[in-house]
């Protein structure tokens, strides 16, 4: 068996299709074909299902996929142990986003980068966080920012890194009256919000439901960027944590209000591999958490 072949399995995995799995190896169709094909008669099993084109994984291949990853993924992980001496660490840590994280995200990947100059960084910003999860237990991603549920990340690391304060965002002419209920006041705009089916949307319906409130947007979304391209029109309001903002930088002609009354928070962590041991873009990025976000 050659690692090769296990990369190969991979990638038809991942594109469901011949052609383009053998583009992603830099081989022709033929030879990735025929890998996988010896990969198949080494273990006495079908690993494909064909027809006239790629049809899907058999279940000994699901199987095999799964220990394909993984085999890779340590394989990787030595590569970076032997080498790091020398050269440091090397590599790619692959991150997974929800999208009320894609910008917050920045602080550990631009301090990531600065620590660890050779390492390339590759951010998936508008995932959900069931997916998140799923991508890490099959060594598809290093690390994600997730809204955690103690029951979906047994098994992983997980480090509570910020709690979530809810701001209105409005051009100045459609700011809310002082001395009211901002809540109330802000519910009764036009909004642009998240859409229904993100973690973090559904996370702010619920905290509303429990105050007797709800949200009714007239626009939804899956972008940061999106929301306030709307709330930039004049014409619509947004409600959004205000720890997106910073690292965005100025926003002009958009106005932030805090929303307190009720106090609506909800927490974002990260959740990452729990196997001992830890490669090294593991403990690397375990203990830049630690800077960044001291734990308590």
């Amino acid at each position: 068996m050659m690692l090769r072949q296990l990369e190969y399995l991979i990638a038809l995995s991942r594109e469901q299709h011949f052609a383009r799995a053998a583009e992603e190896c830099a081989v022709s169709q033929p030879a990735l074909s025929e890998g996988i094909r010896k990969l198949e008669k080494e273990l006495g099993v079908p690993l494909v299902r064909r027809g006239h084109a790629f049809q899907g994984l058999t279940v000994e291949g699901q199987t095999v996929l799964k220990w394909a990853r993984k085999l890779v993924k340590d394989h990787e992980s030595l590569k970076q142990e032997v080498s790091h001496h020398e050269a440091g660490l090397t590599g790619t840590l692959r991150v997974g986003t929800v999208p009320a994280a894609s910008s917050t995200v920045v602080a550990l990947t631009n301090a990531f980068a600065r620590e660890h100059p050779l390492v390339n960084i590759k951010v998936q910003a508008s995932l959900h966080s069931a997916e998140i999860v799923r991508q890490i237990r099959n060594y598809e991603l290093d690390a994600g920012l997730i809204y955690a549920q103690p029951q979906d990340v047994e098994g992983l690391r997980s480090f509570r890194l910020y709690s979530e304060e809810h701001v209105l965002l409005t051009s100045p002419q459609m700011q809310i009256s002082p001395g009211q209920s901002s809540w109330t006041q802000a519910l009764q705009l036009p909004l642009c919000l998240l859409d229904s089916s993100l973690r973090g949307r559904q996370v702010l319906d619920q905290a509303l439901l429990q105050h007797g409130l709800k949200a009714k947007p007239r626009i939804e979304c899956d972008s940061i960027v999106t929301l306030l391209a709307h709330v930039a029109t004049g014409r619509w309001a947004s409600i959004v944590p205000r720890q997106w903002l910073p690292p965005i930088g100025d926003l002009p002609d958009i106005v932030q209000t805090q929303l307190d009354d009720p106090k609506v928070t909800s927490e974002i962590s990260l959740v990452m591999e729990d196997e001992e041991p830890l490669s090294l873009m593991s403990q690397a990025l375990n203990r830049l958490i630690f800077e960044i976000f001291p734990q308590e």
